[in-house]
């Protein structure tokens, strides 16, 4: 495994099965947005995997925002209700490929966990190379992992906002351009069409190729088309904060450093007529 790179491909993972201390996490959620969702016959998971719940456990329930992220408090409980302890290696994958497993990913790094993994194409992949499946996810053993919520990998509104005119910051969307353009719209009832002023549009599906990301090499020079620098601060948005970290992910690939995530999106910012939109 190559340390540097978040991802590890599913020939990595069917060798790594029996490892000690991995700990395989399902991502998938109920509704996908943005994409033409992959659909099963039938319920399958990896073996031995256990259920993330992203959209009724691992978010903040007091926040008026879908999918917000949750306090250090409450990461720390339902972590450790699904068996992740301090040593552990995780690994997430979800059935789309790659939707929401970057979510839970940079969910962890920013909670403080660092081994945790994306898993490359994800279910289809895993599929594709006709490895075992199961019709259940196992139950886990109380973990011991504890969140340490870290400073300055979450972006609120009043933050994105101070920087819309700095040039030392990049905002990228990760919607579809219609909807960045305003031309298709909100899923959301009551959330405005547009954008956040001076952001790029760059959406999520225009970095995957077969449910799984791009080549590093390839990645760069999406970047670099879009004037996005090394040392530019970078924030990422989408509609709730799912589909941006695919966005972010793609930039840790290929070798961004200063990035951050708008967790509120554009169902908050869409939502409050205080704060100014393009379209």
């Amino acid at each position: 495994m190559n340390s540097l790179t978040p991802i590890v491909s599913v020939d990595w993972l069917h060798q790594h099965m029996q490892d000690d201390n991995l700990v395989i996490l399902d991502a998938s959620m109920e509704k996908v947005v943005g994409m033409e969702p992959v659909l099963y016959p039938s319920f399958l998971c990896i073996p031995n995997s256990i259920k993330l719940d992203l959209e009724n456990n691992f978010h903040n329930h007091h926040a008026s925002q879908p999918h917000t992220m949750p306090s250090a408090q409450q990461f720390t409980e339902e972590a450790q209700k699904i068996g992740i302890y301090q040593h552990s290696t995780v690994v997430i994958y979800d059935n789309q490929g790659v939707y929401a497993s970057p979510r839970a990913w940079w969910m962890f790094k920013c909670m403080g966990i660092k081994n945790v993994l994306v898993l490359d194409g994800g279910l289809p992949a895993w599929l594709k190379q006709d490895y075992a499946t199961s019709n259940q996810h196992i139950k886990a053993n109380k973990g011991d992992v504890i969140g340490k919520y870290q400073d300055g990998l979450v972006s609120c509104s009043e933050e994105v906002l101070n920087v819309i005119n700095n040039c030392e910051y990049k905002i990228l969307d990760a919607r579809s351009g219609p909807r960045f353009s305003a031309q298709a719209p909100e899923p959301r009832p009551g959330v405005r069409g547009g954008h956040i002023p001076a952001s790029i549009n760059l959406p999520f599906l225009t970095l995957l190729d077969n449910s799984a990301f791009k080549k590093e090499t390839e990645l760069k020079q999406i970047f670099s088309k879009l004037e996005v620098k090394d040392n530019h601060n970078l924030i990422f948005s989408c509609g709730s904060g799912i589909t941006a970290c695919i966005v972010l992910m793609a930039a840790h690939i290929a070798g961004f450093k200063n990035l951050s995530l708008y967790d509120g999106s554009w169902s908050e910012w869409g939502s409050d007529k205080r704060l100014p939109i393009e379209k």
